[in-house]
C-alpha cells in the first residue's frame, strides 16, 4: 500500500489509523521488557477467535481493567475479580481468558524467579530477531516450530489461549520475528 510520502507497508494495516500506528510504531519491533511482554501476551490469549483491530480498541481498557497487566497484582486475583471484570465492557469478557490471565500471572512469576521471563520467551527465536521480510502475505506462515515450541512450553508453564498461531503472532508483535513485508518502509525500523 503506498502512502502519500510514497513509503509502502504491510497491506494487512489497511488505512485504520490505530492500526497504521500500531504498524508503524508497534508490530515487529523488539520489545524485551518483561512487563510488556506479559501484556502482549495476554492480549494475544484474549485475541483468538477475533480481530486483532478489536484489541487495539479496547487496549487502554484492558490495561485500566487489569492495573497495568502488573504480574504481582494479578497472580493474586480471585472471583470476585473475575466478576469485576466480566462486567466490564471494556475488556473482552470471556471467562476462561481471564482466569487465564491471572493463572499467566503466576506462571510469569515462576518464571521470572526460575531464569526471567524475557530470556525464556525470546529463547525460542535463539536470543534474536528472526529476520524473514517475505515478498508477499501468502509467504507468511501462521505457525512455525518455534512457535510450536514457544507454545508448549507456555502451556507447561501454565498460560491457556496460546497455541502456535497465537505464539506465532506473538513473536511477530514482539519483534522475535520480523514478517514486514520486504516492500514495506517500516521493516527496517529501529530494533
Amino acid at each position: 500500500m503506498k502512502n502519500a510520502d510514497n513509503s509502502t507497508r504491510c497491506p494487512w494495516c489497511g488505512t485504520d489509523p490505530l492500526y497504521v500506528a500500531y504498524h508503524d510504531t508497534e508490530w515487529g519491533r523488539p520489545e524485551r521488557d518483561p512487563k510488556k511482554l506479559f501484556e502482549l501476551l495476554i492480549l494475544e490469549s484474549f485475541q483468538a477467535g477475533l480481530a486483532w483491530i478489536t484489541i487495539l480498541r479496547k487496549r487502554e481498557g484492558f490495561r485500566q481493567a487489569f492495573h497495568g497487566f502488573d504480574p504481582e497484582i494479578l497472580a493474586a486475583w480471585g472471583e470476585a475479580d473475575v466478576l469485576r471484570l466480566l462486567a466490564d465492557p471494556g475488556i473482552v469478557r470471556h471467562r476462561g481468558k481471564i482466569e487465564g490471565t491471572i493463572r499467566g500471572a503466576q506462571a510469569y512469576q515462576r518464571i521470572e524467579a526460575r531464569e526471567g521471563f524475557s530470556p525464556f520467551l525470546w529463547s525460542f527465536a535463539g536470543g534474536e530477531p528472526i529476520v524473514n521480510r517475505p515478498t508477499s502475505l501468502a509467504e507468511v506462515p501462521a505457525q512455525t516450530p518455534r512457535s510450536l515450541a514457544m507454545s508448549k512450553a507456555l502451556k507447561r508453564e501454565g498460560f491457556n489461549f496460546v497455541g502456535p498461531t497465537i505464539t506465532y503472532a506473538f513473536m511477530q508483535a514482539s519483534g522475535m520475528v520480523n514478517d514486514h513485508l520486504a516492500s514495506c518502509g517500516w521493516g527496517e525500523g529501529p530494533s
